[in-house]
């Protein structure tokens, strides 16, 4: 029973509030919106939450550092990008959240990113809080000398605002094995000490095992989760996988390992179609394609002599499960319905927030199995949570322990959203997220008082 005072939350108040304060941050507002729709029944049933303001703190970041990065290209061209880190949260841990670069990046966009960080953490049960950063710097068509340079001079101003006790940025779209390398190389200049304060670094200077694959293996052990729900099992399962980069090359590779069917990948150029579905050496062209020569998909559809969608993403393509591992708002509410009319019965998100509001609530309505982002592309994070431990203890884990730390993390996880997700009779993992992630970093909160 909902129990009302004179503290209590309205939505539409509190997101016009929100929008007053943000203004234009479209993405953001709409990551609140998700947020708060599910949390303020619940913080209006806990009334210590709402006299506290937690909602309103939370949705505050402590801090937001914005610089400018200057640096030289190789025509000895000086040239200029915005550096930003979003410091939202560290009420259960230092900071921790990636870096991303491309053009693309708002401050909005980072925002979004912070703010789901938070409960992100939180549910891996991990003593990490939320933050992002990133810059609008583009790496890809950069030379490796280019993009070095940049690192330097972004870490240069970075170094000021991080600390492996303070804040632990890791690496997001643009942000692979090279540029973590870099920006690691020159903090350790800057501050002469060798400690981890990025994660994802490369195996010889204390990196993690299972890092890369990480997010996309997490995403489909929480599918695994919700199936067991049903006793069901990935196997024989048609899959469709949304992106190509790490995240849904790892996503599909999981999928082939558990005996699924995946007919689909994407990239900005459009996507394949195999019905056959993709093997391990189509796996293996796959990796070498994206990742080795940053090529087009169009390649692949020429090689296996399957169908290319030009400009288009995979949600038309008849499936039993989607994994969308793209980028945010990449699945809409037209999406989804052509997605449940030809049959898919589970959805489990391998990037952050890629379904628009209206798609969200097409699949709670339709009742199936869907994990939004914060829950289900959290082996990311809790491997970079793993890697700091590591870092910590001066061991390394060999990738069976690593592996086995994740599906234990992955299987709490999908269990905090069952909890919290009751809603008569039917588990909603988007309510059950979001309280997870939110009581946790709350009652820390509570209990350091107004700061």
């Amino acid at each position: 029973m909902q129990i009302l005072t004179d503290q209590s939350l309205d939505l539409d108040q509190f997101m016009i509030g929100l929008k007053r304060r943000n203004p234009g941050e479209r993405e953001f507002h709409q990551a609140v919106y998700e947020v708060a729709e599910k949390l303020i029944p619940f913080i209006n049933q806990h009334p210590k939450y709402a006299r506290a303001k937690v909602l309103e703190r939370l949705t505050e970041p402590d801090r937001i550092i914005i610089f400018r990065v200057c640096w030289e290209d190789d025509q000895k061209n000086v040239r200029v990008n915005r550096g930003y880190r979003v410091q939202f949260n560290n009420a259960i841990g230092p900071y921790k959240g990636g870096l991303r670069f491309d053009k693309s990046v708002t401050l909005s966009i980072l925002k979004f990113l912070g703010f789901e960080q938070i409960f992100k953490n939180s549910l891996t049960t991990l003593p990490m809080g939320g933050g992002k950063g990133g810059s609008d710097f583009n790496p890809k068509d950069k030379s490796d000398a280019e993009v070095m340079r940049f690192c330097q001079a972004f870490m240069t101003e970075l170094s000021r605002h991080i600390g492996k006790d303070k804040d632990v940025p890791a690496g997001d779209i643009g942000v692979g094995a090279r540029e973590i390398g870099y920006l690691y190389g020159q903090y350790k200049r800057l501050e002469n000490e060798f400690g981890g304060v990025l994660t994802g670094k490369g195996l010889a200077y204390g990196g993690s095992l299972i890092r890369t694959e990480a997010t996309g293996f997490g995403c489909v052990y929480f599918a695994r989760e919700m199936l067991d729900t049903k006793g069901d099992a990935a196997e024989g399962k048609t899959c469709i996988v949304s992106g190509s980069g790490n995240v849904a090359q790892y996503t599909a590779q999981k999928l082939l390992d558990l005996g699924a069917k995946v007919v689909s990948m994407s990239d900005r150029t459009g996507s394949i179609h195999d019905p056959d579905g993709l093997t391990q050496e189509k796996m293996n062209y796959v990796i070498e394609l994206k990742t080795g020569r940053r090529g087009s998909l169009r390649e692949y559809a020429d090689a296996f002599g399957v169908s290319f969608l030009e400009g288009a993403r995979p949600w038309g393509i008849p499936c039993d499960m989607a994994f969308p591992c793209a980028t945010q708002n990449e699945l809409n509410g037209d999406d989804a319905k052509t997605l449940l009319a030809n049959g898919c019965m589970l959805v489990s998100e391998g990037a952050n927030m890629p379904s628009t509001l209206d798609a969200v609530k097409a699949f709670e309505d339709a009742k199936i199995l869907y994990a939004p982002g914060k829950a289900s592309n959290a082996g990311g994070v809790s491997i970079s949570g793993l890697e700091m431990t590591q870092n910590s203890m001066r061991i390394n884990w060999p990738r069976e322990e690593v592996d086995r730390r994740l599906q234990a993390i992955m299987h709490d996880i999908h269990a905090q959203c069952v909890e919290y997700g009751q809603d008569d009779g039917f588990v909603n993992y988007v309510k059950g997220a979001n309280i997870g992630g939110f009581v946790k970093v709350a009652d820390a909160m509570l209990a350091y008082g107004v700061v």
